[in-house]
């Protein structure tokens, strides 16, 4: 079975084509869980999977947690899919994806440079109390990806096993129904935040987080503290950059923009 490792500012995804190679979709979460082991796979945070498109797509995107869980989509995911779509012949430099949480649209900026529309926003809370701490709750896409945006001046300096506990906690937590995805932030400059995201399915912190990044500032935007125009994230792996567009209290438009890289291309023998 040919695969193709990616990632995007350090969030990194094992890719299948389907289209190509014979795959039992219930057996898709073993196979995740299994490629995704650091140890004993290739190692990634995801699995995504090209498959014949349903809905007026170029191509359908399956995305699996490396827990094996099934994902609405992944910002960064779709950015590497959409560089995929494009270097394999399943789209051209726009490609349509679609994905469990709606369509994605993407640009090939430049050979490594790719932008995505993010799904707009389906619940925005600005003021969400979870295990006594105000989060911004955003969920991007129908059915939509849950985020808690945790504003924290000095997360940066607390002890990496606190700051893991405290994100396992509010990932967790009652106050959102479906789990979370949990970014800490803080404002580091204009249009300049610094962020990490404890992810829900891989259950650490990532290197980057697209849709971390897109709900970031979407509530950063609403709470009127970045102009929501090329915003620049700063995560462990690098830069992301996203913009949107804003009508009162409503945001839409979320577009992400970041490197991809191919990491490499082979077969897997060991199953």
């Amino acid at each position: 079975m040919k695969f193709t490792k990616m990632h995007g500012a350090g969030n990194d995804f094992i890719i299948i084509n389907m289209l190509e190679e014979q795959l039992d979709e219930q057996d898709i979460p073993e196979l995740a869980r299994k490629l995704c082991a650091r140890r004993t796979g290739i190692g990634a945070d995801g699995l995504m999977l090209t498959a014949k498109a349903e809905a007026g797509g170029d191509f359908r995107l399956l995305f699996y947690n490396a827990d094996g869980s099934l994902g609405e989509m992944c910002g960064n995911g779709a950015r590497c899919i959409a560089r995929y779509g494009y270097e394999h012949g399943l789209a051209g430099q726009t490609p349509r994806i679609e994905t469990t949480a709606g369509l994605v649209t993407g640009d090939r900026i430049t050979a490594t440079l790719y932008r995505v529309r993010l799904n707009d926003p389906s619940i925005i809370d600005l003021e969400r109390c979870a295990e006594a701490y105000c989060c911004a709750y955003i969920e991007l896409g129908c059915p939509g990806i849950p985020h808690a945006v945790v504003l924290m001046d000095d997360w940066d300096i607390i002890p990496r096993d606190e700051l893991f506990k405290l994100g396992k906690k509010l990932r967790f937590s009652s106050a959102f129904p479906k789990g979370a995805n949990v970014s800490f932030v803080k404002t580091v400059g204009v249009d300049r935040v610094k962020a990490i995201t404890f992810e829900r399915g891989v259950e650490d912190f990532t290197l980057a987080c697209g849709t971390g990044s897109g709900s970031i500032v979407t509530a950063l935007t609403l709470k009127g503290l970045v102009s929501g125009k090329n915003v620049t994230v700063s995560m462990p792996g690098g830069d992301l950059f996203v913009s949107l567009d804003r009508e009162g209290n409503s945001v839409f438009d979320i577009y992400l923009t970041g490197p991809t890289c191919k990491v490499c291309e082979g077969e897997i023998n060991f199953f």
